[in-house]
């Protein structure tokens, strides 16, 4: 398969301008092709990796990628998709989540390739230097109004009389479909991609193209993500799901891909990883005939964050996901265990309790909540169904001591197979 033919079994096409003409260009020869972000973030987030993986997939098969940074559409906002208009970001703002999503960028992306590496640009570098007025006579006299009214971002706006559309955003698709002009005219860039509410966007490059220096150029979407349900893909009660791991944990970032709905494991198999054909259909007669066993989900899970963080994060990530399975704590790292902390209930008690003999665990029960009084808490030890540290514990008179702390502060209690309480001393 040829890159596009690949992002069609994928179910990665929404819209394409001239396929025929599109599939002939990439069979026969390597294109140069773009995608644009705007850093109103200091991450990616796991929303944004549909098109900026779809980059990649024409980069392994031959094609060159270009990623744009929108330092100059960054600082407008783009009206897609939205019901209100963005806040405006501040210049140093721009210029710092440009840095930061750089480095995610490496991941993602090929820079170092001998033949067709990737490249990184600011459309700053080329906006800021043109004057208003020359935008407006160079640019601008090739827009109807009355097209872009038509265009589904800006109508939507439109026709909300509460919230309405600024001139500022009115403007992104001119700025915009700049961009594709630009690099059309010095990189020879003759395909944009972008999620499916770019579409307008994207046409509206093609038209500035054809009129101004008589090149036809082709655009392709991607379907916007949901899951199987109609919610937003990306979302958790938390937030958005971002690639930083300082804003969302390799071990909760693997969790979100390994809670995928059983309806959506397969889709996202074929959308966010690079799993070959073979193996994608392997695991869905897996997950077909034997779906308690998540291979497909496991397998999600592991692809991607291998991707995104690395297989030996990965790994830690795997290991912090088994011990709340009751897998053992033997050479666990602080940093895994860390992970799940804030995944449990918690209970803080005075270190110095658990000084001398200690504190008996038939209270520390009570006290964590696992159970409700001291005689339950007796029933449960000697019933085996309480475990501390995952290993099992019926001795009623066990007690807790600071030689039983892990890192030298806390203490993993579990009644049954999924009720956990970390206990931590202070």
């Amino acid at each position: 398969m040829n890159a596009l033919e690949e992002l069609e079994w994928r179910g990665l096409i929404a819209d394409c301008t001239d396929r025929d003409e599109l599939n002939k260009k990439v069979s026969s020869a390597p294109i140069t092709l773009y995608c644009g972000f705007d850093p109103t973030a200091d991450s990616l987030h796991v929303g944004n990796l549909v098109p900026l993986l779809a980059l990649r997939r024409f980069q392994l098969a031959g094609h060159h990628p270009i990623a744009v940074a929108g330092g100059a559409t960054g600082s407008i906002g783009d009206p897609s998709g939205k019901t209100a208009e963005r806040k405006l970001l501040a210049k140093e703002t721009i210029a710092a989540n440009i840095a930061n999503v750089k480095a995610q960028l490496r991941r993602l992306l090929d820079f170092d390739a001998k033949t067709n590496p990737a490249r990184l640009v600011d459309n700053a570098s080329w906006t800021t230097t043109v004057s208003y007025l020359d935008f407006l006579r160079d640019i601008g006299k090739h827009f109807s109004v009355n097209q872009m009214i038509q265009k589904e971002s800006v109508r939507a706006r439109m026709e909300d009389r509460e919230v309405g559309i600024s001139y500022t955003e009115f403007s992104y698709m001119l700025l915009q479909a700049y961009d594709f002009y630009v690099l059309c005219r010095d990189e020879n860039c003759e395909l944009q991609i972008g999620g499916s509410d770019q579409w307008g966007n994207i046409t509206a490059g093609i038209d500035l193209c054809r009129k101004k220096l008589g090149k036809q150029v082709y655009g392709l979407t991607h379907p916007l993500i949901t899951n199987a349900d109609g919610t937003k893909f990306g979302k958790t009660e938390a937030g958005s799901v971002w690639l930083d791991p300082k804003k969302t944990s390799v071990y909760k970032f693997y969790q979100f891909w390994i809670r995928t709905g059983d309806c959506d494991v397969i889709r996202y198999l074929k959308y966010f990883t690079f799993l070959s054909r073979e193996e994608i259909e392997a695991l869905e007669a897996e997950h077909k005939e034997k779906p308690e066993t998540r291979a497909a989900h496991r397998g999600l899970a592991k692809a991607v964050t291998d991707l995104v963080h690395g297989s030996g994060a990965t790994g830690e990530a795997i290991r912090a996901s088994e011990i709340l399975f009751g897998g053992g704590l033997e050479g666990i790292s602080e940093g895994t265990f860390d992970e799940i902390v804030g995944e449990v209930p918690t209970q803080e008690i005075e270190k110095a309790e658990l000084d001398g003999v200690g504190l008996p665990l038939v209270e520390l029960l009570v006290r964590s909540g696992l159970c409700p009084s001291k005689g339950q808490a007796r029933k449960d030890l000697e019933g085996g169904g309480v475990s501390v540290n995952n290993a099992r514990e019926s001795n009623v008179k066990r007690a807790i001591t600071t030689n039983d702390l892990l890192f030298g502060r806390h203490l993993l209690l579990r009644k049954g197979k999924r009720n956990y309480v970390v206990v931590t001393a202070k």
